[in-house]
C-alpha cells in the first residue's frame, strides 16, 4: 500500500515504510488514490483535476474550477469554487451536480 503526500506543490508517492517511491507533477493542492491504488486524481492550483496513473503519466484532465477532488467509489467527486460538488466518471463525463 502506498501513501500520497503533497510537499511544495508536488505529489509524493511513498511506500508503507515512508521511503519515497516517486514524485509527480507540480502545483498540486490535493491528491487521492483510487481503491486499487492504480490511479491518482490531483487538483492543481489552476483549478484543474488531473487523472494520472501510478507511474505519473497523465491519463486526462477533468473539469475546471476545482478546489479539491476525491474518489467516490469508481467515480470522482470534484468540489468547485462555486460550492457545488460534481460527480464525474473517470472519462470526465458529468453524472450529477450536488
Amino acid at each position: 500500500m502506498k501513501i500520497v503526500l503533497i510537499k511544495n506543490g508536488k505529489v509524493e508517492l511513498r511506500n508503507e515504510n515512508g521511503s519515497l517511491a516517486r514524485t509527480i507533477g507540480g502545483d498540486a493542492i490535493s491528491a487521492d488514490f483510487n481503491n486499487a491504488q492504480s490511479l491518482i486524481v490531483i487538483t492543481t492550483i489552476k483549478g484543474k483535476c488531473e487523472l494520472r496513473k501510478e507511474n505519473g503519466s497523465l491519463v486526462r484532465t477533468i473539469g475546471g474550477d476545482a478546489i479539491s477532488a476525491k474518489w467516490y467509489g469508481s467515480d470522482i467527486a470534484i468540489t468547485t469554487t462555486k460550492g457545488k460538488t460534481e460527480i464525474r466518471k473517470i472519462n470526465g463525463l458529468l453524472i450529477r451536480t450536488l
